[in-house]
């Protein structure tokens, strides 16, 4: 069998995969979001945190949690970084440099998990468990909760209470997340990817270093990475490296595990809002995208020009022989299109185009299906705008889901969708405004251009992979690809749960004759076009810089 046709046979069983667990595992995340139960050990943390489980929080306190919870998340990270020589299992490793600290922190507390560094030669056994892996689980959470607020947005009238933050996030935790990534650490482990506390013998044939690299705790922090929570990885080949991803089996695996939860989201989004036939038109948007970028990330890498591809039957530089272009376009389409950041070729080494359309997919929010939970509020935000737009083609004020949306709404969205593209082209424009900071690319001309462009794109949009190339750890990067980060990640949310608390004062207003039906064809292609012409044309001029005009000389 071709590796071709082995990668679009995996492509249809993971469709197949994802469409089996879209209407129980959304399900099953609105029950746990909705539900007035609490576990005894949830209530149990409430008492040690001195919550009160039962009480609902305005918007403005929903965002004071998030941010509070999320800097002592970056203190504490940024201090046991700092200490991990004086640690347990501190292997050795050498106190972390204070920029690449702050980095490295920002980066997993905001679910970017952007490395600059290697981590199995930069990190020890406590920072990655006690810190990381730590961060990967509650970083993601605080995602979903920020959807679960703004979907309460819709669903509840003439109240400013859009849930508990601290509830959320411990629900999410302890009955979505966790349960999930212990079943399938146990299944990669019977499949080959390595879990132990040993040291590993030397990894200079597989690897090309010299030094003897220690081992860790691979398979727990791969289901982890690929749950769209990590885009690092214990080793610097990521999921190209045998000991993260052994098989085509488990590449498959990750593939679906980075998607499930998001493509189940939506059809919480339905069940919560009384209304499945809305979920289905969010995911149907979703899987467009998706299957869009797969299908050209595959034609770019697999027919590009050339007589070195064509004998080797498609771009095989930078890929891991053992996937091959097929399944390798696949995942790369899936990583980028959300905020996992996990590779299992160098994204680098692309074709132009190949390489241009990962940098487009974040550039368009990460919304297909995005990460979790910031896809869907993301995908959420562009409804709105695509509602509004379409009440000015009629003349009549546009509603959503029984919802005016007015001059505030249309406001806090307009902000949400400005907000990130202002981050990435003034970072990027900054740093190839200095020459010192040119001087870490790689390549120069459009590629090189490339290179900063894909750096910017997927620390403010919280994605974490990188196209490489540009050296990246030096104390002016280290700072403004962290600023972009926490940038990316907060100020959005400050603008979803504004629009969450706007949403749930309003009465809602019943449906009329003049009302756009958002769970038809017709809304599914209004909302499609939003998406690629409001967000995806304010980043062409500076595609066209870079890898439109590689992919033309």
């Amino acid at each position: 069998m071709s590796s071709t046709l082995a990668g679009w046979l995996q492509a249809l069983a993971l469709v197949g995969a994802l469409a089996l667990c879209y209407r129980p595992l959304g399900d099953y995340i609105a029950k746990l979001l909705t539900s007035a139960k609490h576990l005894r050990v949830e209530r149990g943390l409430y008492k040690v945190i001195g919550v009160d489980g039962d009480a609902d929080q305005r918007w403005p306190a929903y965002l004071r949690s998030v941010l509070a919870f999320s800097a002592v998340s970056v203190l504490f990270l940024y201090g046991l970084i700092r200490l991990q020589n004086h640690l347990l299992l501190g292997l050795g490793v050498p106190q972390m440099s204070p920029h690449q600290s702050w980095n490295t922190a920002i980066s997993f507390v905001t679910n970017t998990n952007w490395q600059s560094y290697s981590g199995e030669s930069a990190m020890g056994h406590v920072v990655q468990m006690a810190g990381l892996a730590v961060q990967n689980f509650v970083s993601a959470a605080v995602g979903i909760a920020i959807v679960a607020a703004l979907i309460r947005g819709f669903t509840r009238n003439r109240t400013d209470r859009v849930g508990n933050f601290w509830v959320d996030l411990t629900r999410i935790v302890l009955r979505l997340l966790l349960p999930i990534s212990i079943v399938f650490a146990f299944v990669l482990v019977a499949n080959g990817v390595v879990q132990n506390f040993h040291g590993f013998h030397d990894l200079a044939t597989l690897t090309g270093d010299t030094q003897s690299i220690p081992g860790g705790p691979v398979a727990s922090q791969e289901v982890i990475k690929e749950l769209g929570t990590n885009g690092g990885g214990f080793f610097n080949a990521n999921s190209a490296h045998p000991f993260e991803n052994p098989t085509g089996f488990t590449n498959w695996l990750e593939i679906f595990l980075l998607l499930v939860i998001s493509f189940s989201l939506p059809r919480t989004f339905g069940k919560m809002v009384g209304d499945n036939r809305q979920g289905y038109a969010i995911v149907s948007v979703m899987a467009i995208f998706w299957v869009a970028s797969a299908a050209l990330i595959t034609l770019a890498e697999s027919h590009h020009g050339g007589s070195a591809l064509q004998a080797a039957g498609g771009a095989m530089e930078g890929k891991e022989q053992r996937f091959g272009v097929a399944a390798s376009s696949l995942f790369a389409a899936s990583t980028t299109l959300t905020s996992t950041g996990a590779v299992n070729a160098f994204h680098d080494s692309f074709t132009p185009f190949g390489g241009g359309i990962t940098i487009f997919n974040m550039m368009l929010g990460e919304i297909a299906p995005g990460g979790t939970g910031s896809g869907l509020y993301g995908m959420l935000v562009l409804a709105i705008v695509a509602v509004f737009v379409a009440g000015l083609m009629v003349g009549r004020t546009p509603e959503y889901l029984g919802k005016k949306l007015g001059g505030r709404e249309m406001k806090f969205a307009s902000l949400y969708i400005l907000t990130t593209p202002a981050i990435v082209l003034i970072g990027t424009g900054v740093a190839m405004a200095l020459p010192g900071e040119r001087a870490g690319m790689l390549n120069s001309g459009a590629h090189g251009f490339s290179e900063v462009l894909y750096a910017f794109t997927s620390a403010a949009n919280n994605n974490g992979s990188a196209f490489a190339g540009i050296t990246v750890n030096t104390p002016w990067y280290d700072t403004a690809l962290g600023l972009a980060m926490v940038f990316g990640r907060f100020l959005p949310m400050v603008f979803v749960l504004a629009l969450a608390g706007s949403l749930a004062q309003q009465q809602p207003v019943p449906a009329s004759a003049g009302t756009l039906p958002t769970h038809k064809p017709l809304f599914v292609g209004l909302l499609s076009g939003v998406v690629l012409i409001v967000v995806g044309l304010t980043y062409f001029p500076a595609l066209a810089l870079g890898p439109i005009a590689e992919g033309l000389h």
